[in-house]
């Protein structure tokens, strides 16, 4: 299999469909759910689409362990690869390298204002013109409006889309009405597109919480293989 028919059978292709062909240029998700479910995967496959593309991707996480994002990327590019009989995986492995950048911060010891001026910083003045930017492990709480609103700006005006995690402790009280965490109602007509990730038994369910001006509930048509994190069909 070639590469370029990789990326057309890739299940991103679903995921896209499902929101109105993905997430646009300016554009704020959420993938959210509890801790352990699969948030992290799902992001890391939505980089690696992208990278997959030839497109560049800078991966912003605010874990404490700085090389697990390395260990995400690789076992889910061995795991996609090993399943698909592709050409040249190595070649392919070393240009995804090249075009993802890491950041690694703690959220207690800087604002999103210097967090934004740091991506500024790494677009503009190094060159490194991303497309999209993956934001795992940033807590909601206690957030302000209008540092969100920043975040907006910042992704209008760079052109990249940005993707956040947000962890929730308990479903049943972590979730508004509409299906939206209680930690980024305030915030959410900021946001574009929500998805929710719930464990099922043998499955982990996606579903579509938010879609622009809709604010709904629907199943998107794969799912997340609970052993090896890959987004399948269903």
């Amino acid at each position: 299999m070639t590469l370029g028919e990789l990326i057309q059978v890739s299940p991103i292709r679903v995921f896209e469909k499902a929101i109105n062909g993905g997430l646009k240029a300016g554009e704020i998700g959420i993938i959210t759910s509890p801790k352990g479910v699969g948030k992290t995967s799902v992001l890391v496959q939505l980089a690696l689409d992208k990278l997959l593309q030839e497109k560049k991707v800078i991966h912003v996480s605010f874990s404490q362990h700085t090389n697990y994002m390395q260990l995400w990327y690789e076992d889910l590019f061995n795991e996609f690869i090993n399943k698909k009989d592709i050409e040249n995986p190595n070649e392919i492995k070393s240009e995804l390298i090249k075009n993802r950048v890491q950041m690694n911060f703690s959220q207690d010891g800087i604002t999103i204002t210097q967090i934004l001026k740091s991506l500024r910083s790494l677009i503009i003045e190094g060159g490194f013109n991303a497309n999209l930017i993956i934001i795992d492990g940033f807590k909601f709480s206690g957030v302000e409006k209008a540092c969100i609103e920043n975040v907006k700006k910042f992704a209008v005006e760079s052109g990249v889309s940005i993707w956040y995690s947000c962890s929730v402790k308990d479903e049943s009280t972590q979730y508004n009405e509409e299906n939206i965490p209680v930690d980024i109602s305030p915030i959410s007509a900021l946001i574009d597109v929500v998805i929710k990730l719930q464990p099922k038994s043998d499955f982990v369910e996606l579903s579509v919480s938010k879609d622009r001006d809709l604010v709904t509930s629907k199943s998107i048509a794969m799912k997340l293989d609970p052993k090896t994190l890959l987004m399948l069909e269903a």
